[in-house]
């Protein structure tokens, strides 16, 4: 065997050249063929390739082949072979790469090099509605596990002939498809070109989702819990996006994608916000905002007025939870804990069970524990009303990455309200505006456009004015 895995002119030896590279394994497929008077062979694995295209396109027009003067590979390219995609490979190595991706390689015996025959076929998911963002009004398709679906997906709607693709390879063992589109002369050089070098950097064994590259994208340099990119499983927000000027990120074999920059209003704005009226769309995001606070500082809040400040509750209402808390052996801190903590439980049981029954066992869980502690008298009810409001509103935040962050968030400003009460409570939510107003994605400011103030922008951040009085833009 050759050091640089060349191909030898014998076919046999090629042919125990690429078996000894797959092990023999049981769906490596080795077909000897006769073309003409030369013996050739296919390579190939089961289940990775269109068999019924390998038969009509390849050895059938191979078996009767008519060509014209001496065989070679660029001959049966050319004059004979019925398909599109299929170039020439030099290597053993760069022919298993090709194999592994589901082409068809043939060699020829007297020839050093081979042809590479994109045909694969493997099993894929229909396209669908979007389980992760649904919304009621609105296109109702959702990417696939296939990256050339989904980068179809968004040029069906981006028709302009601006867009580029570049796609890249990574994984030493994965070898994963990655494809970076943006609209050429809209979206900002620099961050294009940035993007595509950190990708191409990027040293991993494997990348199976889009958090992989996520996480070597994003390095050391900025520690957060906050996401910096936004994260889509919907072409309609994608495509928005690009013409925007942002960057798309396809992983082969993920349906989410994602886009850069991310800014923090992103995740709290909906697809739907754009189909249907400004006035409602704006009413339900100061309603996002409403439940952000609340899905946060909730039970921080209700921690902090029964244990340090009692004085700023009404008489009537002190009196209330004073009578509701009598019997129950913890401060408000352990009370609210043991709650939050029993609450996330159910929540993560939910989404890990069958979904016929998860959601059915997680409502009638809280239903049944939540009862239960209070007449054991181990929870007052306020402190269950305070545990339900505050889980409702972390559903409302419409991107989930977004979700987690906030939820962890709740338990430091419960920390902080048990030992310093509203003062803790303050300095820990001016510490949060510190951080985020320190954080970039790609080289814009997180909280854009509400820190470093763009009036242009403003027109679509909290608030979505009517499409005629603003650049037309979509999330």
């Amino acid at each position: 065997m050759k050091a640089q895995s060349d191909f030898f002119k014998s076919l046999s030896r090629n042919m125990d050249l690429l078996c000894d590279f797959m092990g023999n394994s049981s769906d490596f497929i080795v077909r000897e063929i006769t073309i003409g008077r030369i013996s050739a062979a296919l390579f190939y694995l089961d289940g990775m390739t269109d068999m019924q295209m390998v038969q009509d396109n390849v050895i059938r027009p191979l078996h009767g082949c008519t060509a014209s003067g001496e065989i070679t590979l660029p001959v049966l390219k050319n004059e004979v072979l019925d398909v599109g995609a299929a170039n020439i490979v030099q290597s053993a190595q760069e022919a298993l790469d090709q194999i592994l991706s589901g082409s068809i390689l043939l060699l020829l015996d007297d020839t050093d090099a081979g042809l590479s025959i994109s045909l694969p076929g493997w099993e894929e998911r229909s396209i669908s509605e979007s389980k992760t963002q649904p919304v009621v009004r609105g296109p109702q398709e959702s990417f696939t596990e296939t990256l050339r679906t989904n980068t179809t997906l968004v040029r069906r709607r981006v028709k302009d002939a601006r867009t580029r693709l570049t796609t890249i390879t990574i994984g030493s063992k994965t070898k994963t498809d990655v494809s970076v589109m943006y609209i050429h002369e809209v979206a900002d050089p620099d961050m294009v070109q940035n993007m595509i070098s950190k990708i191409k950097s990027i040293q991993i064994e494997g990348v199976l989702e889009s958090e992989y590259l996520e996480e070597c994208v994003r390095g050391e340099k900025q520690l957060t819990i906050f996401p910096i990119f936004y994260n889509s499983d919907r072409p309609d927000s994608i495509s928005a996006g690009i013409m925007e000027g942002k960057i798309a990120i396809f992983i082969d074999g993920s349906p989410f994608v994602l886009l850069a920059p991310a800014v923090f209003v992103d995740f709290i704005q909906s697809a739907e916000d754009y189909y249907q009226s400004f006035i409602y769309s704006s009413i339900i995001r100061i309603l996002r905002y409403f439940s952000l606070f609340i899905c946060m500082l909730a039970p921080s809040i209700y921690i902090a007025l029964t244990t340090f400040h009692q004085d700023m509750i009404p008489t009537v209402l002190l009196l209330s939870l004073a009578a509701q808390r009598e019997g129950v052996p913890f401060p408000a801190f352990v009370e609210a804990m043991i709650m939050e903590v029993i609450f996330e439980i159910l929540r993560e049981a939910g989404l890990r069970m069958p979904r016929t029954v998860g959601q059915a066992v997680s409502i009638v869980g809280s239903i049944v524990i939540g009862q239960a502690a209070v007449e054991a008298s181990i929870v007052s009810a306020v402190m269950v009303i305070v545990v339900a409001i505050t889980a409702i509103s972390s559903f409302v935040i419409p991107s989930y990455t977004m979700a987690l962050p906030i939820r962890l968030l709740r338990f430091g400003f419960m920390i902080l309200a048990a030992m310093f009460g509203v003062y803790g409570l303050t300095v820990g939510i001016l510490l949060l505006l510190v951080h985020l107003n320190g954080l970039h994605s790609f080289g814009v400011p997180y909280l854009s456009p509400l820190a470093n103030y763009n009036s242009q922008k403003q027109r679509d951040a909290i608030l979505r004015f009517p499409f005629g009085t603003k650049r037309a833009s979509r999330k």
